[in-house]
């Protein structure tokens, strides 16, 4: 069973965690399901960039991001060459490690 290790947050993590996640489900809902309260104003449908992350370790275990996907990374804040939206991010059978990055495009934060 993978491990993904969520690097220090200041606001959805503080103290980082680490959480098992079954091979085949979505980096967003091991989040949520674990307590870390990532914004993913689309509900997960890849319309927006609320649910970007930055995979550290693992990233070459993921399946490749869709154009859809590339193209609204393009908008997130903090782009790096391995970001994706967790919403779209099928975990694999290796470790992750992954930083949530500091901001979003939002301009309120979602409560859910």
């Amino acid at each position: 069973m993978p491990l993904i290790k969520i690097l220090p947050h200041e606001q959805l993590c503080p103290n980082g965690k680490q959480v098992n996640a079954q091979p085949g489900e979505q980096l967003c809902k091991v989040l949520l399901n674990n307590h870390v309260e990532i914004e993913h104003a689309c509900e997960m449908s890849c319309a927006c960039t609320t649910c970007h992350v930055i995979i550290h370790e693992g990233f070459n275990s993921l399946k490749p991001s869709s154009d859809s996907e590339d193209d609204l990374l393009d908008m997130a804040w903090g782009l790096t060459a391995h970001s994706r939206l967790s919403c779209q991010v099928q975990v694999a059978n290796q470790d992750l490690t992954i930083e949530l990055p500091k901001y979003t495009k939002n301009h309120a934060r979602e409560h859910h």
